[in-house]
């Protein structure tokens, strides 16, 4: 049995969606539509991705623009404020349809969903599911009790499951392996260990077998996925390492490229490094958050490293792959946080001086220490941190992105450039967006020698270079850069 609580026809949504499936359902020949909106972060689209799968492989279709949908899915992000109320404005339109007698089940999934539980049924009757994202992998069978009449809340703990069903992937190039679900630090300010849950790592040969599946069908690229990726297989038994499984995935044959988000300093290890060095399909760029420059400030958030210890990984990644990228969050405005502290984060974005930073102001979420302590800094005061941080990370990038200028990029095409017809984009091993001419049809999922001509703060511009050299990588030597095959 599912560890879930379900009210047999216990709201206004339950009945609706069963009558939706006995009048309307499969195999009388009517085509039931979906539709599916995602906020957040990679995680989120990974679980979007799987939900999709599920309700195409139990024959609904993507409602187009315009088309109304039987089934709604909103999958829900709480790290930024006013997400609960983001959720509710969402859900107003939909509830106000069946309210008006249309035959609708409406799914709120993720992260808010799992924050508020029976609340969001409390406030929205209407609503006939809240799932929590360890169900994202079993969305298929708790529908099946939706449409039998249930009013259904799945947030209890539970072991996540292998999903058989194919995800429906955003792209036909990169795709999302989750490697990790939840997370076990405690940091005062972080809502994901209550949404989450605790760590769960996936076996190694599920992992392998996906990304090898993933190659099979013509995907160039992966990134693994995990709140707090290092710690995966501390939990399995026997014991496993990040590393070893970066070493064994990484060398699938066909893979192009694989990436990997997000890293803890805490857990950060040399062996990390040493694998981006030596497997080839492994790209140089390291996302690590530091969240504060300030020890004082890192210690109430509980992050278990110091600033020194952040400067040391950096140094170990610099000292081994010189061209690396290295990208990081970064929080303002945590409570109690001093001018003096603050200054210490721009301080070590000085001594860093990261590739591209995500910035936020500090913002109390529920059921999070942080959110009540009494020294909480004025709005004024972070919104004038949030744009000093963001002016220097911006001026950092663009110093970062002028090492390209004029050199030779590998760049995997993913998509045509939206606002430019004629161009095409993709991505250096790096990981920064390159803009060049070209034809979709001729170069999605290429690796494509391209020189740089012109650098921005987030984003490069190149030429098509025929023939000439992309790949291996580089080296600094202190005098000059040079290319190793």
């Amino acid at each position: 049995a599912l560890p879930i609580s379900a009210g047999g026809g216990g709201g206004e949504g339950a009945e609706a969606s069963g009558e939706l499936m006995r009048n309307s359902g499969r195999g009388r020949g009517a085509q039931l539509r979906y539709s599916m909106d995602s906020m957040g972060c990679q995680m989120n689209t990974a679980d979007a991705e799987r939900m999709e799968g599920q309700l195409r492989s139990l024959g609904f279709a993507r409602a187009e623009e315009g088309t109304p949908a039987q089934v709604v899915v909103l999958n829900t992000c709480s790290i930024r404020e006013h997400a609960e109320a983001k959720v509710y404005s969402y859900l107003g339109p939909h509830a106000a349809r069946k309210r008006a007698g249309e035959d609708l089940a409406i799914v709120v999934a993720g992260c808010v969903a799992q924050q508020e539980g029976e609340a969001l049924l409390r406030r929205v009757p209407e609503i006939d599911m809240v799932m929590g994202p360890q169900y994202a992998n079993r969305l298929g069978d708790l529908l099946e009790g939706v449409f039998n009449g249930n009013q259904i809340v799945a947030t209890a703990p539970t072991h996540i499951m292998e999903d058989p069903t194919q995800p429906q992937r955003s792209s036909t190039v990169c795709a999302w392996v989750n490697v990790i679900y939840g997370c076990n630090e405690r940091c005062t300010y972080c809502v994901v260990p209550t949404t989450r849950g605790s760590e769960q790592s996936r076996p190694r040969d599920a992992v392998r077998a996906e990304i090898e599946a993933l190659v099979a069908e013509g995907y160039r690229e992966v990134t693994l996925l995990g709140q707090n990726i290092d710690s995966w297989g501390s939990d399995l038994s026997p014991k496993q390492s990040f590393a070893d499984l970066l070493r064994d995935v990484g060398g699938v044959d066909g893979l192009a490229r694989m990436r990997f988000v997000t890293s803890h300093p805490r857990y950060m290890s040399p062996r990390v490094i040493d694998a981006v060095a030596e497997v080839p399909a492994l790209c140089p760029m390291f996302h690590i958050p530091f969240q504060s420059g300030d020890d004082g400030i890192l210690r109430d958030m509980g992050r278990g490293h110091t600033a020194a210890r952040y400067r040391e990984i950096v140094h170990n990644i610099r000292t081994r792959l010189p061209d690396a990228a290295i990208t990081a969050d970064a929080i303002v405005g945590f409570p109690g946080e001093t001018e003096e502290q603050f200054e210490n984060t721009l301080q070590l974005m000085r001594d860093v001086r990261f590739d591209q930073i995500n910035t936020a102001a500090y913002s109390p979420r529920p059921h999070t220490p942080a959110a009540v302590w009494g020294d909480q800094v004025e709005e004024g005061v972070k919104k004038e941190r949030l744009r000093r941080i963001n002016e220097l990370a911006a001026e950092h990038a663009l110093e970062r992105r002028q090492r390209y200028l004029g050199r030779v990029e590998e760049v995997l095409v993913e998509k045509r450039n939206e606002r430019h017809p004629a161009q095409v984009k993709g991505r250096n091993p790096q990981g920064c967006p390159v803009f060049f001419e070209g034809d979709i049809d001729e170069l999605k999922g290429q690796l494509v020698p391209v020189r740089i001509v012109e650098a921005r703060p987030y984003s490069l511009v190149g030429e098509r270079a025929e023939g000439r050299f992309a790949g291996g990588r580089y080296a600094d030597d202190g005098e000059s850069v040079v290319v190793e095959a």
